[in-house]
């Protein structure tokens, strides 16, 4: 599973050391995609197969879904471990996220996200906010059982 905050930069052939911890879950492959906040999806291969089999119950006649489908599936890029834990993630990806030396890996579970510093504050500002995280969460009926 894919818990925590992680400060990484990348080198200079644009590689990414993955952190130790979340290497495992990735070590068969994964991929990498445009996340919804101006960030970067990484999911294992067995989480992107997943969500890939949910992507194709869609109707594709549903211009949503076809929306949907083109943000993850068409910049979708497999991504390969290196022997030393690094990741190589492409100048369009990277240009979407507005990444540049450091980023910010967060994980959520099934994936982790990569953010570029500052978009990362602003997620953190939000977070924050404990009055608005009332209001806002309180719909989602979070339980631990």
């Amino acid at each position: 599973m894919f818990l925590g905050q992680y400060h990484h930069s990348f080198d200079e052939k644009f590689r990414l050391t993955i952190p130790s911890r979340f290497r495992e879950f990735i070590a068969e492959g994964a991929v990498v995609t445009r996340g919804f906040d101006k960030n970067l999806m990484v999911l294992s291969g067995e989480a992107f197969q997943q969500l890939y089999q949910h992507l194709n119950e869609m109707n594709i006649t549903d211009q949503t879904s076809r929306l949907l489908r083109r943000m993850i599936l068409g910049y979708a890029q497999e991504l390969e471990v290196d022997k030393s834990g690094r990741i190589l993630i492409s100048q369009p990806l990277r240009e979407f996220a507005d990444l540049k030396a450091d980023t910010i890996l967060v994980g959520l579970g099934d994936y982790f996200e990569i953010w570029a510093p500052k978009a990362w504050e602003g997620q953190e500002t939000l977070l924050q906010d404990t009055d608005a995280n009332s209001k806002r969460f309180s719909a989602l009926h979070l339980a631990t059982r």
